[in-house]
């Protein structure tokens, strides 16, 4: 098996396929029913009752549908492919200083009153210098592309990790009416797949393996190894009798795209290669080259997860079961009629995060119905309390 390193050019120069918000570098995938009937008109309605708007003067945070194309479309559609994004807004207000204010205002308040503010007064103090503080705090913005394939069942998420993406399908669930989506399930995991091409030296077909791979121990060290050049396959066997597991492998697909699977079924490092980059001969307006642009990347990226799919052993289960489940599934269930309700609320307490995926794999259910569970927990007032500081959600939006 030959591992090749994918590079392009240092002088070429950016082309249509290569625009950002048209080719994604991350794919977090999810599973809609085949030619799922949702109008481009429809979908608009929905997001427009959850339309981005800057935060607040108090506001800590605001979430909502943005144009895809900046304009005033809220959905990009194009024979029957949508792209959507999602905008976040978060105040930067690191902890140091509400402490200072609050410390300083605390001082004042001692000489006035001859003692110190007790604990309760000291919440009030932080409380208040937090609402002062607020209007004058930076504002940053992190945004979500989201492209929904309703020919061949796709909705696949350009968020750098599964929580991003998950934010962007529970807004999306909430949204609209009828959503029936579901992870995507495959009969052979990634990791035992990965591990698998590498020890035989054979790649499945129509993907090619390349240089960079990272194995990892699974006993209790976790060692790992990670090779960013081409590295020889007896080293690599030597790893696996080991004990290591591959847990990222790049590759490419067809001479096409070239991207990194990883243990999480995820795709990363997303890139078209150069036959994709060749510009139309024919000059194209704007809008021409947003809509052929689009056309190269859903098109291209709706083949590579078709043959991805195939290349782990097929889809776990076959559409037609899961989409007539969403649809004869009740929108909510009351906690004390569903017996996994205590189960999923343990899991979420312990992990002290509420994410569906991870309420999924431990109870091996279907995703919406863990995400009732989770909207169920919401509800309830079950779900941890968010604990991040300022600070902490600085550094996220870093």
């Amino acid at each position: 098996m030959t591992r090749t390193s994918r590079t392009n050019p240092p002088d070429s120069k950016p082309t249509f396929a290569e625009s950002p918000a048209m080719f994604f570098k991350n794919l977090t995938v999810y599973r809609l029913p085949r030619q799922y009937k949702l109008t481009a008109e429809q979908l608009t309605g929905y997001l427009s009752k959850m339309q981005f708007a800057p935060c607040g003067n108090l506001e800590m945070q605001s979430t909502g549908w943005a144009s895809p194309t900046n304009d005033d479309r809220l959905v990009y559609a194009s024979h029957g492919q949508f792209l959507l994004k999602l905008v976040t807004e978060k105040k930067l207000l690191p902890t140091a200083v509400i402490n200072e204010a609050a410390a300083i205002r605390a001082c004042e308040l001692e000489e006035q009153q001859g003692f110190k503010p007790g604990r309760k007064q000291m919440k009030e103090i932080k409380e208040t210098v937090t609402d002062e503080l607020l209007p004058r705090a930076f504002a940053v913005k992190k945004a979500t592309m989201v492209w929904i394939d309703t020919i061949n069942g796709w909705l696949v998420s350009d968020a750098a990790t599964v929580a991003a993406a998950e934010e962007a399908v529970t807004l999306l669930r909430k949204a609209v009416e009828t959503f029936p989506i579901q992870s995507w399930k495959v009969k052979q995991s990634s990791t035992l797949a990965m591990t698998t091409w590498l020890q035989s030296d054979e790649a499945p077909d129509s993907f090619t393996v390349d240089a960079e791979t990272e194995l990892k121990a699974t006993g209790e060290t976790k060692a790992s190894v990670k090779y960013v050049n081409a590295m020889e396959t007896k080293q690599v066997q030597e790893h696996i009798a080991a004990g290591k597991r591959c847990t990222r492998l790049a590759m490419t697909w067809n001479d096409r795209v070239s991207f990194v699977l990883t243990d999480n079924l995820t795709l990363k490092k997303v890139a078209p290669l150069d036959v994709l980059k060749e510009s139309p001969e024919e000059v194209m307006d704007d809008e021409g080259r947003l809509e052929a642009a689009f056309a190269v990347m859903t098109g291209e990226l709706a083949r590579l997860l078709d043959a991805m799919t195939v290349a782990l052993g097929g889809e776990e289960n076959e559409q037609q079961d899961w989409v007539q489940e969403s649809h004869s599934a009740p929108e909510a269930l009351p906690a004390n009629d569903d017996e996994l309700y205590p189960q999923a609320r343990e899991v979420v307490l312990q992990a002290d995060r509420a994410s569906i995926s991870l309420v999924q794999r431990q109870l091996r259910i279907g995703y919406n119905h863990a995400a009732r569970l989770i909207e169920l927990m919401e509800q309830r007032g079950d779900l941890p309390k968010k604990r991040s500081t300022p600070e902490q959600m600085e550094l996220a939006s870093a």
